[in-house]
């Protein structure tokens, strides 16, 4: 599958707080990220799925044809980190087709592991 390259911003971060109704102040205050242990502000797992979700759709042709998206939270997402998704055909059959995706940042560091995207086979 064709790589895609997305870059976070601390706007989708706080535009995804807002719409998760996920206001942990990790997400959104420096000082409380920093206080938790944490480099700094950091993305919410759920966000770089999200786009993995968008990029499966892209690939897909459709949300339509996109059957199950799974994946594991590996490490944390900050902001103006660079994430490229990549895939490669796993398996196929008469009714799917299913992708092990990579998902790395900038630093080719890991972000999401065991990620798998399932789709409708091509009729």
């Amino acid at each position: 599958m064709p790589g895609h390259t997305v870059t976070v911003t601390r706007d989708q971060i706080t535009r995804y707080a807002a719409a998760s109704d996920d206001d942990n102040p990790i997400h959104l205050d420096e000082a409380a990220a920093l206080a938790a242990g944490l480099p700094g502000v950091i993305a919410h797992g759920m966000l770089s799925m999200g786009i993995l979700g968008s990029v499966a759709t892209e690939w897909a042709g459709g949300a339509d044809r996109v059957r199950k998206v799974v994946c594991r939270f590996a490490s944390v997402v900050r902001p103006d980190d660079v994430l490229t998704y990549t895939g490669i055909v796993s398996a196929v059959d008469d009714s799917r087709v299913e992708v092990n995706v990579s998902v790395v940042n900038q630093r080719d560091e890991p972000v999401l592991t065991r990620a798998v995207v399932v789709f409708d086979a091509p009729r």
